[in-house]
């Protein structure tokens, strides 16, 4: 079974071509808000790791620092986390704006410390790079620098503004050296930490740009099924005329005495006029699909009767002999009797039988609420790369202009009705590629059980 020609019934490509599938796209990004989750989770980590700090600075060394004010100043930080937990529970998205605002909120908190333990001699003062890296991977150009500026400004002002720290001489003999450990703690804290959350910010641009990626592949698809469903819609128009002239000439040359009377001739009229009669009813198809939505000109009836005459009409169409139709459905629903759908499995069916013309199954199932629709042949299968790519625009394997719409008219269907598609090789000899429907897209009620 190969993704071939695209047997689909050309009305069908005209019924996609509708408001619906045309939709705009999704435009919220949930990156940012991601990302502020990363800011906070951040923000945690400076509270416990400056309450541990000051914990050890004043036990270990006796460093009497201003406990108070510090004390304050994590508080508030905790504070400030509690309400972005509250304020995002209640937010779609989180604009670049708000990620400044809290970076920036970060700057004062940091800086708000340092003054109170040193000013810009204090080793810590590294860590304001952990806010411009972040700034300059979450943040436009123009906030990046704003925060830039910011953290420079703060630097200034800590080399004239701070409290000095009061350094016990019983406790510290060599300050010098205990700055040196303080920087080089001060280090190794912003590289763990911009590894980890870097690496964090970066998988979800990753993701967000894989989204988009799929986006703008799925606004192109239907595009290209639009443009084709437009394309067919005017063709249609323009072949209704010399039909519906040939059809009448058809039927006076019949009426002729030297026609009637040869049986030979008048048969051959008669199928002239029967492929006439089924072009005009495909052009008419085309102009009714490529005007109307989901639903209207179809027609109720049950799951049994639909795939049976379905299977009948295919049957008797392509004179097959050997297709083997297998109803494991169960119980048998009322439905409405889908054109798009009748369509897109037949062009399964079509595939399968241009390969496998000795054998072909089509076997309906139930799978919880999904009706499954599953058809194999033992053909030659699909090609690995083309089995990745399932349902992709011209992926064929005869290499011939025009293939490759197949599987590609048909996953859109299925896409349209709410399902998908699936196929896979057998390990033998064949492939089977099988439609996948929600029961509740096609019944007329509520599904009803087995």
């Amino acid at each position: 079974m190969r993704n071939e020609a695209p047997n689909l019934p050309i009305g069908a490509v005209a019924a996609l071509a509708t408001p619906e599938i045309n939709a705009p796209l999704p435009t919220k990004d949930a990156t940012n808000r991601k990302n502020m989750v990363l800011l906070i989770q951040l923000r945690w980590i400076a509270v416990v790791g400056q309450i541990v700090t000051i914990a050890f600075v004043t036990s270990w060394f006796g460093i009497a620092l201003p406990l108070v004010p510090m004390a304050a100043i994590i508080c508030a930080l905790v504070a400030l986390n509690v309400a972005s937990h509250i304020w995002l529970r209640y937010r779609d998205d989180v604009s670049n704006r708000d990620l400044l605002l809290a970076l920036m909120l970060d700057v004062v908190a940091l800086t708000a410390e340092l003054y109170l333990t040193g000013g810009a001699s204090n080793p810590f003062t590294c860590l304001y790079l952990l806010q411009v890296t972040l700034g300059a991977v979450l943040l436009d150009a123009r906030s990046s620098w704003s925060l830039v500026a910011l953290t420079v400004l703060s630097f200034a002002w800590l080399t004239i503004e701070y409290r000095p720290l009061a350094l016990p001489q019983h406790h510290v003999s060599d300050p010098f050296s205990l700055h040196i450990t303080g920087m080089f703690v001060g280090f190794v804290l912003d590289a763990v930490l911009l590894v980890v959350f870097v690496t964090r910010i970066n998988r979800n641009l990753r993701e967000r740009d894989a989204k988009l990626a799929d986006l703008r592949q799925h606004a192109a698809e239907q595009d290209h099924i639009i443009r084709m469903g437009l394309l067919a819609s005017g063709a249609a128009h323009e072949l209704g005329t010399p039909l519906a002239s040939i059809s009448v000439i058809l039927n006076d040359w019949r009426r002729m005495t030297a026609i009637s009377a040869d049986p030979a001739l008048a048969e051959d009229f008669t199928e002239m006029q029967a492929a006439v009669q089924r072009c005009k009813s495909i052009v008419t198809d085309i102009l009714v699909s490529a005007g109307q939505a989901r639903g209207e000109g179809s027609a109720p009836t049950t799951l049994t009767a639909f795939l049976t005459t379905l299977v009948a009409e295919w049957s008797t169409a392509r004179s097959a002999r050997n297709l083997m139709f297998r109803n494991e459905f169960g119980s048998d629903p009322a439905i409405v009797s889908d054109v798009a759908l009748k369509q897109a499995i037949v062009n399964v069916l079509d595939n399968a039988f241009e390969v496998s013309r000795e054998w072909v199954e089509f076997v309906a199932e139930r799978d919880g609420d999904q009706l499954l629709l599953s058809v194999s042949d033992r053909g030659p299968g699909f090609d690995p790369a083309m089995l990745a790519q399932i349902g992709r625009p011209y992926q064929s394997s005869k290499g011939r202009p025009g293939r490759g719409l197949g599987l590609f008219l048909v996953v859109n269907v299925i896409r349209k009705l709410g399902g998908g598609v699936s196929a896979w090789n057998h390990r033998g000899r064949g492939a089977t590629v099988r439609l996948s429907l929600p029961l509740s897209m096609l019944a007329i009620g509520e599904p009803s059980g087995d």
